[in-house]
C-alpha cells in the first residue's frame, strides 16, 4: 500500500496547481480559430424530399401501369432481333469498362504493393 499512501499525501497536499506558460494563450487562439470558420452547410432537405417524392411517384406510376400495357408488340420485336441486341449489349458493355477502368486502375494501385505492377513511364 505505499502507492496509496504517496498518492493520498500528494492529494492531500496544499500546493496549487498551475497550468504552463503559455497555456491560457493557446487555448484562446484554438478558440478564435474554431469560432472564425465558417458553419457547415446545411443538409439540402427540400431537394431530398423532391427526390423522394419523385422516386415514390414514379414507382407508383409503373406500379400502376406495367400490369396494364400489351407487351406482346415488344416480345414479338424483340424475339426476332437477338444479333442486334447482342450487338447492343456489347456495345454497351465495352462503353462502362472504358469508362470505369481508370478507377479499377487506380484501386488496383491502391491494393497492390508497387513493386508487383509494371512500369508504366519510361525510364530516364
Amino acid at each position: 500500500m505505499p502507492e496509496r499512501d504517496a498518492l493520498d499525501r500528494i492529494l492531500s497536499s496544499e500546493d496549487a496547481l498551475a497550468p504552463s506558460s503559455g497555456f491560457a494563450a493557446r487555448v484562446m487562439d484554438v478558440v478564435d480559430a474554431a469560432a472564425s470558420e465558417p458553419p457547415p452547410l446545411p443538409f439540402p432537405w427540400g431537394r431530398f424530399s423532391l427526390a423522394v417524392i419523385a422516386t415514390v411517384a414514379s414507382v407508383a406510376s409503373g406500379a400502376w401501369l406495367i400490369p396494364a400495357m400489351d407487351l406482346s408488340p415488344v416480345v414479338a420485336a424483340v424475339n426476332g432481333s437477338g444479333r442486334e441486341l447482342g450487338y447492343a449489349a456489347a456495345t454497351i458493355l465495352a462503353t462502362l469498362a472504358m469508362l470505369y477502368a481508370p478507377r479499377l486502375r487506380a484501386m488496383v494501385r491502391r491494393l497492390l504493393p508497387q513493386a508487383a505492377l509494371p512500369r508504366t513511364t519510361p525510364r530516364a
